[in-house]
């Protein structure tokens, strides 16, 4: 169990922090679709420094486990929010990639909190 826990929270991090530094470079994949959500571009860092500080909280969580879980907490609160974005947008066809993204995030604490 332990192996597993710290594999996927490996892999969740570098997905999560990935998606964090796209946003903060300004990549066209990620900022096309905010725009088309209507996010206001002033949101945009604030939203990669969420998505940065939840990835770092999971590698820190190997250390101190509540880092850890509040992190994990955080970011799956993050991806449903993102989540109900896109549906608020009527964009149904993206609604699955922050579920994907959310998926690593609580395996990560179900794992955490299994061990």
């Amino acid at each position: 169990m332990n192996i597993a826990y710290h594999v996927v929270g490996i892999v969740a991090a570098l997905w999560v922090g990935f998606s964090g530094y796209s946003l903060f470079t300004k990549q066209q994949f990620v900022v096309e679709p905010l725009r088309e959500y209507g996010v206001p571009q002033t949101w945009w860092n604030p939203l990669a420094l969420a998505k940065s500080a939840g990835a770092l909280g999971l590698i820190v969580g190997f250390f101190i486990p509540a880092i850890g879980v509040a992190a994990a907490i955080g970011l799956i609160l993050y991806f449903l929010g993102a989540a109900a974005t896109t549906i608020r947008a009527h964009s149904y066809k993206t609604t699955p990639f922050p579920l994907l993204y959310l998926a690593p995030a609580a395996a990560t604490l179900i794992l955490q909190l299994a061990r």
